[in-house]
C-alpha cells in the first residue's frame, strides 16, 4: 500500500491551488452541511461529519465558517436533493480511477466527468468495472526524521492498525475505517503527522510515462476542477523523475 505519501503532496500542492480559488472550501463545506444533514451535527456520533470537520480543519478552514455549514445542515435549508454517487473509469495506460461525488444534478455531474475522461485519453465506465480494485482504509503518514520505527509500530499495532509500512521519508500507517481516529489520536500524542485521512487504496498500482501520465495528470486536474467531485482516487505510480518533468 506505500505510496501514498507521493500522490498526498500532489494533492497538497493542488489543494493549496484550489483553496486560492475558492473550490476546495466549497467542496468542504458541502460535503460539511451534506454530512450533518445525514447525520446531525455532534460530530462524535456523526463519523462521516467528524472526517469533514477533520478536513476542514487541515485545510485552515476557520471555525465559523465550519459551524456555518454544520448549523445549515442542520437547519431549515433543504439539502435533500444532493445525493451521493460513484463513478468509475479507465485513465491512460489502463488506470483504474474512482470517483466520489456530491451532486445535486446527475445529468450534470456526468457529463463533466465524461468530458474529463475525453480530455484525459480515458474513458468513463460502467459501475463494478474498478471499484473491486480498491479497499476503503484509513491511511495515516507519519514523517520518519526522529522517529523510533520500533515505537511507532507499537503505538500504531497496539491502538489498532492494520500495518505499519516505510516510505521514503515517512511512514504509513493503514488501519480499518472504524479504527481510523483512535489510531490517529493515539500517534498524535507522540508524533508527527503529515497527513491523515480515510480514502479508497489499490491493492495494486500501475505504472505509467510519458503521454498516458501527462493524460493521467490532466484528468485529474479536471476532474477535481469540478465542484461536485469530491474525491479522485486511483492506481496509477508515476516515478519522481516523471513527475518533476510534467509538474516542474
Amino acid at each position: 500500500m506505500a505510496g501514498h505519501s507521493k500522490w498526498a503532496n500532489i494533492k497538497r500542492r493542488k489543494g493549496a491551488q484550489d483553496a486560492a480559488r475558492g473550490k476546495l472550501f466549497t467542496k468542504l463545506i458541502k460535503e460539511i452541511t451534506v454530512a450533518a444533514r445525514m447525520g446531525g451535527g455532534d460530530a462524535d456520533a456523526n463519523p462521516r461529519l467528524r472526517l469533514a470537520i477533520d478536513k476542514a480543519k487541515g485545510q485552515s478552514m476557520p471555525r465559523d465558517n465550519i459551524e456555518r455549514a454544520i448549523a445549515k445542515g442542520t437547519g431549515d435549508v433543504d439539502m435533500s436533493a444532493y445525493e451521493d454517487i460513484t463513478m468509475e473509469g479507465y485513465g491512460p495506460g489502463g488506470v483504474a480511477v474512482l470517483i466520489e461525488a456530491l451532486t445535486d444534478n446527475r445529468n450534470r455531474t456526468t457529463a463533466e466527468v465524461r468530458w474529463a475522461f475525453k480530455k484525459g485519453n480515458g474513458n468513463l465506465g460502467t459501475d463494478g468495472c474498478v471499484s473491486y480494485m480498491f479497499n476503503r482504509k484509513g491511511v495515516i503518514t507519519v514523517l520518519a526524521d526522529g522517529v523510533d520505527e520500533d515505537e511507532l509500530m507499537m503505538t500504531a499495532l497496539d491502538a489498532g492498525a492494520e500495518d505499519v509500512v516505510r516510505d521514503g521519508d515517512s511512514f504509513e500507517i493503514t488501519t480499518d475505517p472504524s479504527d481510523f481516529h483512535a489510531v490517529r489520536d493515539a500517534l498524535t500524542a507522540d508524533f508527527t503527522l503529515d497527513d491523515d485521512e480515510v480514502t479508497f487504496v489499490p491493492d495494486t498500482r500501475v505504472e505509467i510515462a510519458g503521454d498516458d501520465a501527462e493524460g493521467f495528470l490532466r484528468l485529474i486536474e479536471m476532474l477535481e476542477d469540478s465542484d461536485d467531485v469530491q474525491n479522485v482516487h486511483h492506481n496509477a505510480d508515476i516515478s519522481d523523475e516523471e513527475l518533476e518533468r510534467i509538474t516542474g
